[in-house]
């Protein structure tokens, strides 16, 4: 490597307006670094021209104090002047401080024989601030000058910046990328060395993550490719299957007739969107002497010999051939959270003949998967079997509630509140909504079934599945809060809630209203309205184990949470039919799990742990599970039920320990050597489900006394109910 350090040797100089001159360059200096330490050049030269004697284009040759005080102030000085320009230097200010900038070349470092042009500020170059330096006599500030600017910490930047030079462009190299263009940011002056050598290293590492980036997503397309999805079910797709889809609006008899000819096959599986319905069409086929089994992500019930499995349907069980698969609620292909598992079912449920279960809007999309999958296609479409209409008038007061009706409402307080309200008038009310167990779920639907409740109150989870004797769909309200701001329900949503009314078999109709005026006229539009269709692309599919582990394969990624966002972003989408679905709280759980000592395959099941992390106490317990597993420890549950009646809510607490204890379970039969206590864990939620169940039945007779209280007391003032609730209805 050579360096500009030259013996004294004259050069000539030309300037505009400047007769030529000759100096001599000092050892150690280049020549325009030379003639800017001496002051000859303002600041107003470019800083990002080369060190080079030449002709050198000027906007000032005179340096104006007026328009920089300053200048004068560090240029004044013809000694300190001289001793800068033997090593190319010149003072500088910047940000209040005086200090030395260097500039020059280093040659041989550059491939193709470039010098490398460089200015900068030594780690010793600041030397005071204005303020300081303008109180230091001249002999001061030279001395100053001649300590902080030595040959010695001269030459020794110089091979600072050489060897820095290239270890950058060897770890360029490495990764194919050019280091010239980052290499530039050491010419930019008016800074410290060690400032621009960190920007020179984040911008490189910049560009060798790119650079890392698009090797994972050109090795995760070769190894993933999501237009060949299908392929990945292997049993499934070596099959010769055909799809019946029997869609039709709420209580049109869709759930009847595919499970006559589940119960018909000699051997099926029926997949339900969640647990209760699960179990519904569990015992359903029990009654019909079927040898069934329940399979659900918390409960297992494993008959020997068993013909048949009813399933929530993640659990599908795509290495088992069957004679007929029921895919039920076949509209939440379109769910951007859960219609992955949909998805999955359609494309890997083993069966000769699948049926397909749900709204007439899926349509679309079943006749697009068919086609794809080069599956024969039937469909029949039902007619509901019994009127549904509006009411002429809102319902306008708890009052006017009768037996038989629905109440809904679309967040758990206000179920509550409603529920509370309505037993303070006298009715027996049963409640449902999302965060119930199942278990819980069913007993107060019984509860209504069996005339022990004469309301139900229930949020959305009431329109799938569950089969009531509604004779009126109540709305409280004609809007809901989607996580990210309150807005009106979807068509499709409301004609589900609104299908509930008028069992067939048991009411002769069914029938709407809304509460209040506002919301009974928002209702009636919306029961008019078509829901839109399914698109017929665009299918959710999320990654299994093996395609994350054959990503880790071709990348040599290890961290999960990268692996996923490999899979959400780098993925062969080709022509947008299958697309990634939305698993951000997958991702968020798997930065977390990659700190642990846990294998792929751990992490990856701890981030599916169905639970929400946003419940303080269940994140607690499963960052507890998982540390233990890490360190090679069994989780073990307590032999004590927990004591929620000490806790400040308890119905909100013996809800999230139902939870709690299903994600144990859940663990358990994925994890068996760490989650010994899995069936423990099932029999505690259903005890933990049973008081909650007791609980609520007893808010209610709570709220029964409560309201016959009320009425040996005086009248209640104008606009309000016996309830206690504002009357919302017709003034």
């Amino acid at each position: 490597m050579l360096r500009n350090a030259h013996p004294t040797k004259p050069f000539s100089v030309s300037l505009p307006g400047i007769p030529p001159a000759r100096f001599a360059r000092p050892e150690g200096a280049c020549g325009f670094a030379a003639l800017r330490a001496a002051a000859i050049f303002p600041r107003s030269i470019n800083p990002s021209w080369p060190c080079r004697a030449g002709t050198l284009p000027l906007q000032n040759t005179t340096p104006n104090p007026k328009a920089d005080p300053l200048l004068e102030l560090i240029q004044t000085d013809e000694a300190i002047q001289q001793h800068l320009a033997r090593f190319g230097a010149r003072l500088i200010h910047v940000n209040e401080v005086v200090a030395i900038e260097v500039g020059g070349e280093l040659e041989g470092l550059i491939p193709g024989g470039a010098p490398l042009p460089y200015r900068l500020v030594p780690d010793q170059g600041s030397l005071a601030k204005i303020a300081k330096w303008r109180r230091l006599s001249p002999e001061q500030r030279l001395a100053l000058v001649q300590e902080r600017m030595t040959p010695a910490i001269h030459d020794a930047l110089e091979d600072d910046i050489a060897d820095f030079v290239i270890d950058v462009q060897k770890r360029a190299r490495k990764s194919g990328v050019d280091a010239v263009a980052f290499l530039g940011a050491l010419q930019t002056g008016r800074e410290l060395f060690s400032r621009r050598r960190q920007v020179v290293e984040n911008r490189l590492e910049e560009a060798l993550h790119r650079r890392e980036e698009t090797e994972h997503r050109d090795a995760a397309l070769r190894s993933v490719p999501l237009a060949r999805y299908p392929e990945s079910f292997e049993l499934a797709s070596g099959m010769r299957r055909r799809f019946i889809a029997i869609l039709g609006p709420t209580n049109s008899g869709k759930t009847h007739q595919a499970m006559e000819a589940l119960t018909a096959a000699k051997s099926g599986v029926y997949l339900a969107p969640l647990r209760l319905l699960a179990l519904e069409n569990y015992e359903r086929l029990l009654d019909r002497d079927v040898a069934v089994s329940l399979v659900t992500g918390e409960e297992r019930r494993l008959t020997p010999g068993a013909t048949h499995v009813a399933s929530t349907i993640e659990m599908l069980d795509t290495g088992r051939q069957v004679e007929v698969a029921v895919i039920d609620e076949i509209q939440m292909l379109e769910d951007l959270e859960r219609g992955s598992a949909w998805t999955a079912a359609v494309c890997g449920a083993p069966a000769r003949t699948v049926y397909l279960l749900g709204s007439l809007a899926a349509k679309p999309a079943v006749e697009a998967l068919a086609h794809r999958l080069d599956c024969p296609l039937e469909i029949h479409v039902l007619q509901r079997k019994s009127p549904l209409s509006m009411e002429p008038h809102a319902v306008g007061s708890i009052g006017q509630l009768q037996r038989g009706d629905a109440v809904i409402a679309f967040s758990r307080r206000e179920v509550l509140e409603w529920a509370a309200g309505i037993a303070r008038a006298g009715l027996r009310v049963a409640t449902l909504y999302g965060n119930l167990s199942p278990e819980v779920r069913r007993a107060q639907a019984q509860r209504f079934r069996d005339g022990e409740a004469d309301v139900v109150v229930a949020t959305d989870a009431i329109g799938m599945g569950l089969n009531l004797p509604i004779r009126r769909v109540v709305f409280t309200t004609s809007k809901k809060y989607d996580g990210i701001s309150e807005d009106i329900l979807p068509a499709w949503l409301t004609h589900q809630i609104a299908g509930r009314a008028g069992r067939f078999g048991i009411h002769e109709a069914g029938h709407v209203a809304g509460f209040d005026d506002s919301t009974h006229r928002a209702i009636a539009r919306l029961m008019k309205t078509h829901p839109e269709d399914l698109p017929s692309r665009g299918f959710y599919v999320t990654p299994s184990l093996e395609q994350l582990q054959s990503i880790s394969r071709a990348t040599g990624e290890q961290s999960l949470a990268k692996l996923l966002e490999t899979f959400s972003r780098n993925i062969d989408l080709s022509d947008d039919f299958f697309l990634p679905g939305d698993f951000a709280e997958q991702i968020d759980r798997a930065r977390w799990l990659d700190v642990l000592r846990l294998s792929l395959p751990e992490r990856f099941t701890f981030s599916l742990v169905p639970f929400s992390s946003r419940v303080t106490m269940l994140n607690d317990a499963w960052q507890a599970w998982a540390r233990k597993v890490a360190n090679g420890r069994r989780n073990y549950l307590s032999d004590d039920l927990e004591a929620f009646e000490r806790a400040k809510y308890p119905l909100q607490a013996a809800e999230d320990a139902c939870k709690k204890y299903s994600a144990y379970a859940w663990l358990g039969y994925r994890l068996p050597d760490f989650f010994p206590d899995a069936e423990a864990a099932v029999e505690i939620a259903r005890e933990t489900s049973a008081r909650v169940d007791r609980m609520l039945a007893a808010q209610n007779q709570d709220g029964r006394r409560a309201g016959a209280r009320d009425t040996r007391r005086p009248p209640h003032r104008s606009g309000e109910s016996r309830g206690g609730m504002l009357r919302r209805g017709r003034r």
